[in-house]
């Protein structure tokens, strides 16, 4: 089976299975072997390690890390792709496709059964609409994960870099930081997919920390914190979290936490720190 990395062999085989591309999914093929190879290098696989791809489409990616991990793990959604890579990956015995929702597939037992709990790396061209909900799944679960080597809209890396007082800096720039080292390693514009997408993409790698940064009380009471601090963005800190709904923090408490801290009552949640917000959260939790 002749490398998908290329538009020609791309759409030959898209033209085979008389494939049609489903919006629905986010499907681009990517087909820029330039690129596959970033990809390969940033996520640092080796022959001993365990691999779990998230959409594989139609095995471009998966042909690479094939033939340097141990063992690849890829989860596909879309049934109408599986015969497809029955085909472009039959010359390995290295991988496990799984026909099935990413949101849905118990990740923790996988890394039990297939690397002896060890951590695992794992690389994706994740669909723009779903980039968030999967990465923070992978964070929350607790499942043991080395890296994260992801395609994302350009827009999303960003955001994942995204520093205290700037227009980006948000609530995915604060969990990321929380779980992992952002590295923006590569931009990818939309020429080196099939169908070209609308926006620009860009390839992050996520280097997992063995321990937070930041060390708060109640982790998920200072996440719902974080949320409310950005869900009415123009607010102050003091009236997003008084109006957040399910938390109970009034005016009065939000501007007393703030006080001990050092902070203005009319500070906005786009100007403080991850570090600053376990320190709100450890306050407020009390």
């Amino acid at each position: 089976m002749a490398y998908l990395g290329t538009p020609g062999n791309t759409v030959e085989i898209l033209k085979k299975y008389n494939f049609n591309v489903q919006k629905k999914y986010g499907q681009n093929f990517l087909v820029d072997t330039h690129i596959l190879d970033k990809i390969l290098d940033a996520s640092a696989i080796t022959g001993q390690d365990c691999v779990l791809e998230i959409g594989p489409g139609i095995g471009t990616m998966t042909q690479y890390l094939a033939e340097s991990a141990r063992e690849v793990i890829a989860v596909e959604i879309d049934r109408a792709l599986i015969p497809v890579l029955e085909e472009t990956l039959s010359s390995y015995d290295n991988v496990t496709v799984i026909n099935e929702d990413i949101l849905k597939v118990d990740i923790r037992r996988i890394a039990e059964e297939r690397n002896g709990g060890k951590p695992i790396k794992v690389v994706a061209n994740l669909p723009y609409y779903i980039t968030t909900p999967i990465i923070m799944g992978l964070f929350e679960s607790g499942i043991p994960l080395d890296s994260i080597t992801i395609m994302v809209q350009k827009e999303v890396a960003e955001r994942m870099k995204a520093g205290p007082g700037t227009k980006d800096y948000g609530a995915l720039s604060l969990a990321v930081r929380y779980y992992a080292e952002p590295e923006i390693i590569m931009q990818v514009p939309p020429a080196c997919f099939i169908p070209r997408p609308g926006v620009g993409s860009a390839v992050v790698r996520l280097r997992r920390y063995e321990v937070p940064p930041v060390s708060a009380k109640d982790e998920r009471y200072m996440f719902a914190l974080i949320r409310a601090s950005f869900n009415q963005r123009r607010k102050t800190l003091v009236n997003g979290l008084a109006n957040a709904a399910g938390l109970p923090v009034t005016k009065e408490m939000a501007a007393d936490a703030l006080k001990q801290m050092g902070l203005s009552p009319t500070v906005r949640g786009e100007d403080l720190t991850l570090a600053q917000f376990a320190r709100l959260s450890d306050f407020l939790a009390e």
